[in-house]
């Protein structure tokens, strides 16, 4: 025999433990969860209120039936005897008179009361002064002189500059022409040049240094909404 006795006793101690070990954990049943708490709703008593009988109001003794307080007797003279009235024919001429002065002095009232008004008004009231006092200070000023940046843009041109604002570059000569008479009409020095491309470019200055040029370039786009270009010009 391969295996001695004592390897068979072994390995059938070997599974009776653990069939002691296994066999109690199938048949046991499965631990529980843990159980979640639950929601408690507790309806607490309502509050107890004192009741007070409030008592059906009465009518008042003083306030009795009205058609007792009529005695019938006066009521029935009172629909069955007309009053007598006596026509009054009033007097035309008083009443046209009194009317007349009435509306007179109505008259002499209301153009009272609105000259004191405009007085008062007058007097009592700063902000009119102030206006009145600075309207008058603008007619009597005199007239200012033109734009300090105008004056600035035609000064900075040099005839011997060797920087231009490029302005634009048409092929319709009207066009170059409709141009130049706008930025000639804000101030600025404007020239021609045509191209060999039948081109006629559009040119603001010249200025001496390229700062001038960028100055020019923020006017032409402030002033006459043209953006330009600065370049360099040469002959």
């Amino acid at each position: 025999m391969k295996y001695g006795k004592t390897e068979r006793i072994s390995g059938i101690v070997i599974l009776l433990a653990l069939l002691a070990i296994i066999v109690p954990w199938l048949m046991s049943d499965p631990a529980p969860r843990e159980e979640r708490p639950q929601p408690n709703f507790v309806i607490e008593q309502p509050v107890e209120v004192e009741r007070r009988e409030v008592q059906a109001p009465e009518r008042p003794e003083s306030i009795g039936d009205p058609a007792e307080q009529i005695d019938p007797s006066v009521a029935e003279q009172a629909t069955s005897e007309p009053l007598d009235v006596e026509p009054v024919s009033p007097d035309t001429d008083q009443l046209a008179d009194r009317r007349v002065e009435g509306e007179e002095e109505g008259e002499d009232a209301s153009q009272e009361a609105s000259s004191s008004d405009d007085e008062s008004s007058a007097g009592n009231d700063p902000i009119a002064d102030l206006i009145a006092s600075n309207s008058q200070a603008v007619n009597n000023a005199p007239e200012e002189a033109p734009a300090d940046d105008e004056a600035e843009t035609s000064a900075s041109s040099s005839s011997d500059g060797e920087w231009a604002l490029q302005v634009g570059s048409f092929g319709n000569a009207d066009n170059a022409q409709r141009l130049s008479d706008q930025l000639s009409e804000e101030g600025f020095t404007v020239y021609q040049r045509e191209r060999d491309n039948e081109m006629t470019t559009v040119y603001v200055g010249p200025f001496a240094t390229s700062e001038e040029g960028e100055t020019a370039m923020s006017d032409v786009k402030q002033r006459a909404n043209v953006q330009g270009l600065l370049v360099r010009v040469r002959d």
